[in-house]
């Protein structure tokens, strides 16, 4: 029978025991007499490799459960110091395995994935620069353990930010602009220490980058990224499609929300509310909805019937938000368990459902694929994972009324809107920080007002109604990933695009969509992000018109719906 996961076994590893064993295998390897002996050698560094791994995401997974846990914020300092100086092992390898002379014989047993995320690897990392990253990651962890703490007075209580974000959809006004304020009350009392922390990670990162031989941070970021089939250019093209097409899309599904909740102009707050008589709530907390899932994945298919039993079994998922957790939703994967981790702050919201399908993507998605002897293949890249999860939330779509009963028609029609919407917003993050990065010595005012200017761009008309911080260009210090995960963030709305062509072919044919669905979990990590793409027999969103043709389909769908009835 599968452990559950309070079983698993957290040991900090012995370093120097560790490093002994990595350097033996190491030197073993490129001595090789034969490209079996280096296949097998290999496959004996990889599971050093997992223990270690295993390690740091159990103590990840436990330190964001409970931030205040003394034992396990000791222990993430111990990884944010090991974690760069266990990867120099693994810059010996790549550097191995790029140099064989049976570089042929690899390349056609592992395919040339390995070799390409090799070759980014070794750019992109060097033993000078260790002391530098070590730095960057007690940055991030500071980062992380600040938001964490968050204790935010409202009505009575003291909330966490994933507590207070139900009030933010309140259908009564006062309430939603209360409860917004409150919220940026705390980033305002903490914007000199989130500046300092922001500035300090600009100019760490942007070392990093000119000790390594780049011109600066942005194409270290690529490459660290694994983005092997496309640039920065290709990408500025992709956010001027966003500028063009989708932009006015928002500004219309904007005025359709202000009118259908009865008002003349939707302020910051109002954004929130999406129907005059409350959003969609899911009919029951935490456990009702694992329930629900449980029943909805077993008739979706025979793989999620038996992925979820395995996950809901095995106890690897932490949904509710408490005091002292870590903020956000993800993913994760222990290694020698072979097991994927959901963790998530549920408040009540239709954002839980939304969390529990996304991350029920990612978790089934690596579930298909580890198998994969090497690590580099258990997950693809960042914007090909984002398709598994995005993809899981309008696959399940036929199940939502099991979670919201008569309010159903309500959630499709948000959670369609809100994927529109939210691509000019993703395209303004990454913006933002190509321009950060092309322009480190900009002070914290500078970048401040750097936001502000693109808000003009990507979001044009919206009303912070005074809110002095917001309207000075605060607003992008609530995102997480600009601070710890560097222009992860354009990902999400490449994979929104491709979610929703998805979202258009399950609807003509299921068993077609669910079938290359599958075949993209399958196929994890082992192909570059645009032959995924095609694989998954989807049309790539860089090409110009992609974006409207997919859209299309979606605000006609919009449009066809009597949203005041709802």
């Amino acid at each position: 029978m599968d452990k559950t996961f309070s079983a698993y076994a957290y040991r900090r590893p012995d370093m120097s025991e560790l490093n002994r064993e990595m350097d033996d295998l190491l030197s073993g390897f490129s001595h090789a007499g034969s490209a079996s002996q280096q296949i097998d050698l290999l496959h004996r560094l990889n599971r050093l490799n997992n223990h270690f791994v295993t390690a740091a995401t159990l103590c990840q997974i436990r330190h964001t459960i409970n931030t205040r846990d003394s034992f396990y914020r000791q222990e993430q300092a111990f990884f944010d110091e090991n974690e760069p100086l266990f990867d120099s092992k693994r810059q010996v390898l790549y550097q191995a395995l790029c140099a064989s002379p049976f570089r042929p014989q690899l390349e056609e047993t592992f395919g040339r994935q390995l070799f390409a995320l090799a070759q980014k690897h070794l750019r992109s990392f060097d033993d000078r620069v260790i002391p530098l990253l070590q730095q960057e990651n007690r940055l991030v962890s500071r980062y992380d353990e600040l938001i964490a703490s968050a204790r935010i007075p409202f009505q009575g209580q003291t909330l966490t930010l994933a507590q207070l974000d139900p009030y933010t959809a309140d259908p009564n006004r006062q309430v939603r602009r209360a409860a917004v304020t409150a919220k940026f009350s705390f980033f305002t009392e903490q914007e000199p220490q989130l500046d300092q922390i922001y500035d300090d990670m600009v100019k760490v990162r942007t070392e990093i980058a000119h000790k390594l031989g780049y011109a600066d941070f942005i194409q270290l970021a690529y490459d660290r990224l694994g983005r092997t089939d496309y640039d920065p250019e290709a990408v500025a093209g992709y956010r001027r499609q966003i500028i063009d097409v989708v932009v006015p899309l928002r500004q219309q599904l904007e005025r359709r929300q202000a009118k259908r909740i009865g008002l003349d102009q939707l302020l910051f707050y109002d954004e929130g509310l999406k129907f005059n008589r409350g959003n969609a709530r899911p009919q029951g907390g935490e456990a009702w909805c694992v329930e629900q899932a449980r029943q909805m994945y077993t008739e979706l298919a025979p793989e999620t019937g038996r992925f979820f039993d395995f996950m809901n079994r095995s106890q690897l998922m932490d949904l509710p938000a408490r005091d002292g957790k870590a903020s956000g939703g993800y993913c994760t994967f222990i290694p020698d368990y072979k097991a994927p981790f959901i963790f998530a702050n549920f408040n009540g919201t239709s954002g839980d459902v939304d969390t529990l399908t996304h991350e029920a993507g990612h978790a089934f998605q690596v579930y298909e694929s580890r198998g994969y002897e090497l690590p580099e293949y258990v997950w693809p890249t960042l914007e090909a994972c984002e398709i598994h999860s995005m993809s899981m939330e309008f696959f399940t779509w036929p199940w939502m009324r099991r979670f919201f009963g008569a309010a159903t028609p309500k959630f499709c029609f948000a959670h369609l809107a809100e994927a529109v919407s939210f691509i000019p917003y993703g395209a303004l993050v990454d913006d933002f920080q190509h321009r950060v990065y092309a322009q480190p010595e900009l002070t914290p005012e500078a970048r401040k007002q750097v936001w502000h200017e693109l808000e003009q761009i990507y979001l044009p008309g919206r009303n912070y109604d005074g809110n002095a911080f917001l309207e000075r260009g605060g607003l992008w210090m609530r995102q997480g990933h600009i601070f710890g995960e560097p222009f992860y963030y354009i990902d999400y709305t490449l994979a929104q695009v491709l979610a929703l062509q998805f979202w258009q072919r399950d609807r003509q044919d299921h068993p077609a969509a669910w079938a290359d669905y599958v075949r993209l979990c399958q196929a994890g990590g082992s192909q570059p992000f645009l032959e995924l793409v095609r694989l998954a027999g989807l049309e790539n969103p860089f090409s110009p018109g992609t974006i409207a043709r997919t859209l299309k389909p979606v605000m006609d769908y919009l449009n066809s719906i009597d949203d005041s009835s709802l």
